[in-house]
């Protein structure tokens, strides 16, 4: 696989909460870093002027000294806004934080049982990086919250207009795969909604034996749909209740001149069949060890539950 490959995703803006990001110790008796502190948790921007758009930053593990022996300065900015916890929602838009935060696209792979079946479910976040602390940020907001990555197209989708499910305008989906800088594989969807982009990544071809390996970069962007519904009552006013549903879309305003598309079965320039044989079956081990700990967490879950004392006097609300 191509050296280098690019995966980054830059974010800035002011801080919208910061109530996820916690200071925490090691607590696993057998590692080597047991009772050093980290901080770990969500750091949550708002990338635009009006504080709607609300990009989340996870950090699962920053250490105040690196590998390498020096100081942390993303450690010592994320410990400044867990101490002064000045976002929007603690003191208000006027007086939150500024930060700028370059980062990576990842996934959070988990198991769901909602449906009674285990599925794995892989939502797109962005993942670490650096944190630098601003008195101010780009006056383009779009330049807020931009990601720039190569990926292995396999699949292109039209979805068209439907009014009842709310979908105004018809749109693509390019389906595919990203990388980290391990090189694992990352299976990702984005979104197409520009004409001329929908015609571009359609007239691609690409496909599981076809697939396309190139650069695309774009923005991201939160929108919120309310959905009302009315419920008739035998008398008086009805009961109205609204719905509110976040949507986070990973939207794909450019790509790469065909010219400059990565060849498939160059080891140098491009990707190789080999290459994204031994990326889908790392993930495959990934994914069982992901499996194991989630149920074996469950197990001791279930465990602690079933040798739980029953609370006595019956149904005490």
């Amino acid at each position: 696989m191509r050296k280098n490959t690019i995966n980054k995703v830059h974010v800035s803006g002011r801080i919208y909460d910061a109530s996820q990001l916690a200071i925490k110790t090691v607590q696993r008796a057998d590692s080597e870093n047991f009772g050093k502190e980290f901080i770990s948790g969500t750091l949550d921007i708002a990338t635009d002027n009006d504080c709607l758009n609300i990009v989340s930053v996870h950090f699962t593990y920053v250490t105040e000294i690196t590998s390498k022996g020096n100081k942390n300065a993303t450690y010592a900015a994320l410990k400044n806004i867990i101490d002064t916890n000045k976002t929007i929602l603690t003191v208000g838009k006027d007086d939150a934080m500024f930060v700028k935060i370059d980062t990576a696209l990842a996934l959070n792979d988990f198991y769901s049982n909602r449906s009674g079946e285990e599925t794995l479910v892989s939502a797109k976040r962005c993942e670490g990086g650096f944190v630098t602390i601003v008195s101010s940020v780009e006056d383009d907001e779009d330049s807020r919250c931009r990601f720039e990555t190569d990926m292995l197209i396999n699949n292109v989708r039209r979805v068209e207009a439907d009014p009842e499910k709310n979908i105004d305008k018809d749109y693509v989906i390019i389906k595919g795969a990203v990388f980290d800088f391990r090189n694992a594989i990352l299976p990702v969807e984005f979104t197409v909604r520009s004409e001329g982009g929908m015609k571009y990544f359609e007239s691609l071809d690409a496909s599981s034996k076809n697939p396309v390996f190139t650069k695309v970069w774009g923005k991201i962007n939160s929108s919120t749909i309310i959905t009302r519904k009315e419920e008739e009552s035998a008398f008086g006013e009805p009961s109205v209740k609204e719905y509110t549903k976040t949507i986070r879309e990973w939207l794909v305003t450019g790509t790469s001149k065909s010219e400059a598309v990565y060849p498939i079965g160059d080891a140098e320039a491009g990707i190789t069949e080999d290459d994204i044989k031994k990326a889908m079956a790392d993930r495959e081990v990934y994914l069982a060890g992901v499996k194991k700990r989630q149920d074996d967490y469950n197990a001791s879950k279930n465990a602690a539950t079933a040798t739980a004392p029953a609370a006595a006097g019956g149904f005490n609300f």
